[in-house]
């Protein structure tokens, strides 16, 4: 069946004012979001304290995650960030023994970098892979870091800084020679691709829901393989982590037998209620419709650039870019500047302004955002 994405505009009232090409940063507000929030409330003043319907939230942000991933719902965890699930996760690790190597690359976020650097007091040895000639890291580049003492890789699926994609088969599969692990932060992916944990072959991901899944900040989640989550018992942890919620019991910790170990405290509860609602229309809509839709965007976006003289550093392949168009500048935040005072909005990280689309977007909003680059290409573009 196909999708009227035009129809679909309507539901985002910002796109009526604004080029909207900001995803990658945080999403444009729904509708059905906005209505989430607002249901929240009412709820507040009504009731005070709803916990029977809060607890359902926060399990329909699970079951709806789990739909998105392909998972199973007890695989995931509803964590507060990225940042949380991933701490989760290294804290149930343990690099005292002859498997003590994490191997990440240049293209991640600090996160994924910072928190397992910081285990580096717990015995951990840090791995960087480099950026090649081109700017991209090949996963031939894997072959020589990750040997029989690599406990983990830990990779992003698209990069921040310049829309890159890496070969997620082709990096796990090398982990998978040498009996590491692979985690997979997605989050300049999820929601703007299709993407199957299972066909992947990872053992965990993390994300959050204030990009392309169409929620907002404050929440995020954790993919678990359903085969490790009895094997990895967290020391960061909390009360909602225990198997047993309610029991209140202060002897022991006795944690979850599903992916919920890896949580920790109250969960966000207005942050759940905008969460289902962006999860529920992201599905409506479908992951493969979406990254059908957005590949076109991008290839248009990255077409027009090039005939106007202006080419991006984001790589051309289908295969190998996400959802970001990253176009190089003498003075990104400038530019930035620029594109807002003519209602367009994007982002910049470095020396590169960012141009992320979704399936809302569509040619006009590329149009209007090539026009503009156009006209400020004399004053911005690299000498």
């Amino acid at each position: 069946m196909s999708v009227d994405f035009a129809a679909l505009r309507n539901e985002f009232p910002v796109l009526q004012h604004k080029t909207y090409l900001n995803s990658g940063s945080y999403c444009a507000l729904a509708n059905d979001v906005k209505a989430a929030f607002e249901s929240y409330m009412n709820d507040r003043l009504a009731v005070g304290a709803n916990w029977d319907v809060w607890v359902t939230k926060n399990e329909a942000v699970r079951n709806l995650m789990a739909q998105v991933l392909c998972a199973a719902p007890d695989e995931i965890a509803v964590t507060a960030s990225a940042s949380a699930g991933i701490n989760a996760l290294a804290s149930a690790l343990d690099f005292s023994g002859p498997r003590n190597k994490v191997v990440v690359t240049d293209f991640e976020f600090p996160t994924n970098a910072q928190i397992w650097h910081a285990q580096e007091r717990r015995g951990a040895e840090v791995v960087h892979v480099h950026r090649d000639a081109d700017g991209y890291i090949p996963a031939e580049m894997f072959a020589d870091v990750i040997d029989e003492r690599t406990q983990l890789v830990a990779i992003t699926h698209v990069c921040f800084r310049n829309g890159a994609k890496l070969d997620i088969p082709g990096i796990v599969r090398l982990a998978r020679a040498k009996g590491a692990k692979v985690l997979l932060d997605t989050y300049q992916s999820v929601g703007s691709c299709h993407i199957d944990v299972k066909a992947l072959d990872v053992d965990f991901v993390v994300g959050g829901m204030l990009k392309y899944l169409l929620g907002t900040a404050g929440i995020g989640f954790m993919y678990v393989r359903g085969e490790l989550i009895e094997s990895l018992v967290p020391t960061n942890s909390g009360w909602w982590a225990q198997e047993q919620v309610t029991a209140m019991d202060i002897t022991a910790n006795r944690p979850s037998r599903s992916a919920r170990r890896f949580e920790a405290g109250t969960p966000a509860v207005v942050n759940c209620y905008a969460a289902e609602a962006g999860l529920k229309t992201l599905l409506r809509v479908g992951t493969p419709a979406i990254e059908e839709r957005i590949r076109g965007l991008t290839r248009m976006c990255l077409d027009n650039l090039r005939e106007i003289g202006w080419p991006s550093i984001t790589p051309d392949q289908g295969d190998r870019r996400g959802a970001m168009v990253c176009v190089p500048s003498r003075d990104s935040a400038g530019l930035f500047a620029e594109l807002e005072k003519r209602d367009i909005v994007t982002s910049f990280r470095d020396a590169n302004l960012r141009a992320s689309h979704h399936f809302y977007n569509d040619a006009d909003d590329v149009a209007r955002f090539i026009g503009a680059m156009k006209d400020l290409r004399d004053r911005f573009r690299p000498a």
